[in-house]
């Protein structure tokens, strides 16, 4: 599994979409403090402070949703969510 910080570098990327794992996706989110239930193949996560929800489905072999992938980076980008530098 990569790295959190890989994964929100291939994720703020933007070229990658087809290519990010959901288990990265999810980590990602839960990373920043999404709050997440589970209700058949969906994945809702939503967080205090946040606006929007965030409905995720994986796709068959363990990908993520290219759509969903930029709808998680526009929301790091609207809200500023990054993990600091070292």
């Amino acid at each position: 599994m990569a790295t959190v910080r890989k994964i929100q570098d291939a994720v703020l990327s933007g070229r990658s979409d087809t290519n990010i794992r959901f288990g990265d996706l999810c980590r990602l989110l839960e990373y920043f403090g999404f709050s997440h239930r589970i209700k058949g193949g969906h994945y809702i996560y939503w967080r205090d402070g946040i606006e929007e929800i965030l409905n995720l489905q994986a796709l068959k072999g363990g990908g993520a949703k290219p759509y969903q992938v930029k709808q998680v980076r526009q929301i790091m980008l609207r809200y500023r969510l990054e993990i600091p530098e070292r």
